[in-house]
C-alpha cells in the first residue's frame, strides 16, 4: 500500500545508523509545514537563499532539512504522498496539525521510519529494558546496541549525548520555562516521557520515565493505520511480537494494545479478526484495507 502511494516504509529492524543532522535543535512544531511548502516550491535546503527563504538561521535550515525527512516526510528526492495528505494548501487535511491525531501519525513515522536511528531504539528496544531512566542509560544503551551489531565504529560518545538530549526536548515539557518559546516542541502534547528531576542517587542526575498511566491515548484510526504499515503487504495476518513492537512505540501497556485490537476488530467486524488461541495471539485481516481510505475515514 505505501508503495502504491510513494515509498514502503521499514519495517521494525534498524538497518542504518544517524544520531547526527539535527543540529541540536528539536522539531518545532511549523517547521514540517515550512519544509514542505519549501519543496513544493522546487527550492533547495542547500541553497545561499534558503536562509532568506525560510526565514531563519542556516542551522535551523539544516535542522529543519533533517527534521522532514526523519519523519518520513521526504527520502531526499522526493515528496512522500503523507506530506501532500497532511500539509497542501488546498487539500491537505492539517497543515497545522491541530489534532492530537496528526501527532500521534507523525510520532509513528519518526519512530517507525528509522530514518533518525535513535527514535526506534529508544521507544521500542530501551523501553523494554527499562521505564524509568536517566540520559548517561539511554547512551550506554545505544553503545551496547551498536557494538551488538558490528557497529562500534558508529559510535561517538558526544554525538549520541546530543542526539538523546533532543529526543528528551522533544517530548518532555520543560521544567524551568524561560518564553513561550520552550512549549513550540511539536511532539509534547503527546506527553510520552516526563521528568522526575534530581534524585539523591545517581550522582544526582535527572532522570525520565515512559508516561505509561497517564499520556494521551492514542487515536484508534492511527493505530489502525500503523497496523496497516507494519503488516507484510503479501500476508493477511500480523504475529503478536509485532503488535507488541507497535505498542511501545505509542507507550501503550499489553493490555492496552489487546483492548485497541479488540476495539478495532468490533469496529471493522468484516474486516479485522483478533484472536488468541492457546496463547497465540495475532491480528487477521479478511478483507484488504486501503490505508489512505483509513486516515481519509478519521480526518472526515
Amino acid at each position: 500500500m505505501w508503495a502504491e502511494r510513494g515509498k514502503r516504509l521499514k519495517n521494525l529492524k534498524i538497518t542504518r545508523y544517524v544520531f547526527s543532522g539535527h543540529e541540536s535543535f528539536p522539531c518545532k512544531s511549523l517547521w514540517l509545514k515550512k519544509g514542505y511548502d519549501f519543496k513544493k516550491d522546487n527550492k533547495d535546503f542547500n541553497s545561499s537563499e534558503s536562509v532568506v527563504d525560510l526565514g531563519v538561521g542556516k542551522n535551523m535550515v539544516s535542522a529543519i532539512r533533517y527534521w522532514y525527512k526523519a519523519f518520513g516526510l521526504d527520502d531526499g528526492s522526493e515528496t512522500h504522498w503523507i506530506a501532500d495528505y497532511l500539509f497542501d494548501a488546498e487539500t491537505g487535511k492539517d497543515p497545522y496539525m491541530e489534532d492530537l491525531g496528526t501527532l500521534w501519525l507523525l510520532h509513528f513515522l519518526l519512530v517507525y521510519t528509522g530514518e533518525a536511528s535513535l527514535y526506534k531504539m529508544f521507544f521500542i528496544g530501551f523501553q523494554k529494558e527499562r521505564r524509568q531512566f536517566d540520559r548517561e542509560q539511554v547512551v550506554g544503551f545505544v553503545k551496547r546496541k551498536l557494538a551488538e551489531a558490528g557497529k562500534e565504529n558508529l559510535y561517538n560518545e558526544n554525538t549520541v549525548k546530543k542526539d538523546v538530549g533532543v529526543l528528551l526536548l522533544n517530548y518532555c515539557l520543560p521544567r524551568n520555562p524561560q518564553s513561550n518559546e520552550d512549549f513550540s516542541t511539536l511532539l509534547m502534547d503527546l506527553d510520552l516521557l516526563r521528568q522526575i528531576g534530581k534524585t539523591d542517587n545517581d550522582d544526582n542526575r535527572h532522570h525520565f520515565f515512559f508516561n505509561i498511566e497517564g499520556k494521551r491515548q492514542v487515536t484508534p484510526d492511527i493505530f489502525l493505520f500503523a497496523l496497516l504499515i507494519a503488516k507484510d503487504e503479501d500476508d493477511n495476518s500480523i504475529a503478536y511480537d509485532t503488535l507488541h513492537e507497535l505498542g511501545l512505540i505509542f507507550c501503550m501497556t499489553d493490555l492496552e494494545v489487546i483492548d485497541m485490537l479488540k476495539s478495532l476488530s468490533e469496529t471493522y467486524s468484516d474486516t479485522l479478526a483478533y484472536s488468541d488461541v492457546a496463547g497465540i495471539r495475532q491480528l487477521q485481516f479478511t478483507q484488504k484495507m486501503d490505508v489512505k481510505q483509513v486516515l481519509d475515514d478519521y480526518y472526515e
